[in-house]
């Protein structure tokens, strides 16, 4: 009898150990809430005070930071003159592309003086993300840093940094970005490229009235810091170095890699890189730069170089730097404040800084020598056969128009953009997303061709002027629940040649393979990555070059696929898939929340 007690004894406490582990990961997680207002701010840069729209009062904003497992409700309050809507870039929004973001994409736009709220979980990601505006160009000073760290008492794959610190790359305008945008739809030219890039809301000290307030990263010697960093400009690919010490990879896109070191990283818009750096350089002060990776030949940009400050505690000639945080909060103009990503501002005396060394604006082959050390940091299960395929080809287009005022762009045309020649047009009524979840005819097709319609040489410099003009849609790639889906991104030598980073809503996906010239699957496919190919939800498109990612339709809804220079979407660089619903209840998109904005004319 004392032996069969004992059996039930050790089977109970069984039991309950096996319950406790499938209950503990939910009982630590949190329900997080966060109040996003949108509105006018006055702040001062390049020796000019301008409003500029923001979240919070605060450029960069507001940091987001949860974990693996929690549920966030974050509402946004529109008190700016524009609509808004907000994307947070690189979640999942498993069956909830009400939560995704993008205008008239999965939602109609919060109008002024509306508001939404969205909820949504992270399911089983965690790293560094970002959230933005997804409506006008209203992102290039409506964004921030989105941080998952792992769930509650579990570790990083990587020795534990002593400190974090997110670096945002941005985009600075004299102007209203909305102005900038407006007068390239008037004029069908190209929109004017920025004046200033950012480093954590501040140019650095190259750029005029800007030294004072150049952004501080203090560092301890000996120690290890993390730098989460995100490409939240509008148009540019950034090479990004740090002077006297070495990085080391650790993740990308939110997603861990093989470690590797280098001294540059590379990241278009949309994409973010951790790396870990130990401070075991000569105490001092030194400088973090980032400027253009300019790949279309030709093409006006921004060359001028961001800087911030790498500082040692109590290096010889320098403040100290005890207790600050990255680079500096950048709210309204006569307001002092402080935030965790961005503390206070340091003084600014001590030695001048060391300059890092920087790759040339063109240099592809350091590009993509850094893109293809990214790797899976083990072996992964790749999910094949394919079951549905597409090629498409990502360019620049031009339309033909009437010379005049009105048609300002290259040999009195209308600068535009395509995939497999179709320049993509948003509805204005309804969202797609609503569209086809109410099944309302009208808003779209469901007929984006799968191929270009015409083969040509596509990444020649000669391409057929009877090319170049491509045609307006709005049309849908439809998808099966749980397809393989392979699609092939071509670039093309249509005006110019250009990287592209591609990024698609709702989904990571495996990069099989990258490469110049035109993709052929005879010679290519054989030099897929079937063993630990990246997983990313954003992928650079080589310049005159392909890229073949692959991923399992598993999140049903309607999801943009786009490029992330702004310059290129507005153009028409998009398409969308629309992935059905599978056979059960929990393989279907959830239904709307009821306070989603209103679609109004």
């Amino acid at each position: 009898m004392a032996r069969s007690s004992g059996l039930v004894k050790l089977l109970c406490s069984s039991a309950l150990l096996l319950l406790c582990c499938f209950l503990l990961p939910s009982a630590l997680a949190e329900e997080r809430f966060y109040e996003f207002v949108v509105q006018e701010t006055l702040v001062k840069r390049l020796c000019k005070a301008q409003k500029i729209i923001t979240v919070n009062g605060q450029f960069p904003g507001p940091t987001v930071e949860v974990y693996n497992g929690d549920t966030v409700a974050i509402k946004a309050v529109n008190l700016a003159p524009y609509n808004v809507t907000l994307h947070w870039h690189g979640l999942r929004q498993l069956r909830n592309g009400w939560a995704d973001g993008p205008e008239f994409v999965t939602q109609c736009p919060i109008r002024p003086g509306g508001s939404y709220t969205y909820r949504f979980t992270i399911q089983d990601q965690e790293g560094t993300l970002w959230w933005h505006a997804h409506s006008s160009w209203l992102r290039a000073t409506v964004h921030g840093a989105l941080i998952i760290h792992p769930r509650r008492g579990l570790p990083y794959p990587f020795p534990k940094p002593h400190k974090e610190f997110p670096v945002l790359l941005a985009e600075w305008w004299r102007r209203d970005p909305i102005a900038v945008l407006r007068q390239s739809m008037i004029t069908g030219a190209p929109p004017n490229v920025s004046d200033a890039l950012l480093i954590n809301g501040q140019p650095g000290d190259f750029l005029p009235c800007s030294s004072q307030e150049t952004s501080i990263i203090p560092v301890v010697a000996g120690e290890t810091s993390l730098l989460r960093i995100i490409n939240a400009a509008m148009n540019t690919e950034l090479f990004v170095s740090l002077a006297g010490h070495r990085m080391t990879v650790v993740a990308a896109d939110a997603m861990y890699t093989k470690p590797f070191e280098t001294t540059v990283v590379l990241l278009g818009p949309g994409q973010t890189t951790d790396v870990l750096v130990t401070a075991h350089a000569a105490p001092g002060r030194y400088y973090l730069a980032a400027r253009a990776y300019a790949s279309a030949q030709g093409v006006p940009f921004d060359n001028t170089t961001a800087t911030a400050i790498f500082q040692y505690k109590n290096a010889p000639g320098c403040p100290t730097t005890a207790g600050a945080g990255a680079g500096a909060f950048n709210g309204p103009v006569g307001r002092s404040s402080a935030r965790s990503s961005s503390g206070s501002h340091l003084g600014r005396t001590g030695p001048p800084p060391m300059l890092p060394f920087l790759p040339a604006f063109n240099d592809t082959s350091t590009a993509t020598a850094f893109s293809n050390s990214i790797r899976s940091p083990e072996m992964v299960k790749v999910p094949g056969p394919v079951t549905q395929e597409v090629f498409t080809t990502v360019g620049f287009g031009l339309f033909n128009c009437r010379p005049g005022p009105f048609c300002q762009g290259p040999n009195n045309t209308r600068f535009g953009a395509s995939m497999n020649n179709v320049s993509f047009q948003l509805p204005n009524t309804v969202s797609l997303l609503q569209a086809h979840y109410h099944r309302i005819p009208g808003v779209f097709t469901d007929d984006f061709p799968p191929f270009p319609p015409v083969l040509f040489d596509f990444t020649s410099r000669n391409v057929p002027r009877a090319l170049w003009q491509p045609v307006k849609g709005t049309r849908l790639y439809r998808v099966k629940f749980g397809a393989v889906v392979q699609i092939v991104f071509q670039d093309t030598g249509i005006f110019a040649a250009e990287e592209h980073p591609m990024h698609i809503h709702g989904y990571h996906f495996y990069v099989l393979a990258t490469g110049f010239g035109n993709y052929d699957p005879r010679r290519d496919a054989a030099r897929f990555n079937l063993v630990d190919p990246p997983s990313r939800n954003t992928i650079g498109v080589p310049v005159g070059g392909w890229a073949v990612v692959r991923f399992v339709a598993d999140n049903p809804g309607v999801w943009l696929v786009h490029c992330h220079i702004d310059a290129h979407l507005t153009g028409g660089l998009a398409m969308a898939l629309l992935v059905e619903d599978g056979e059960s209840q929990l393989e279907a998109t959830v239904a709307p929340p009821p306070d989603l904005p209103i679609c109004v004319l």
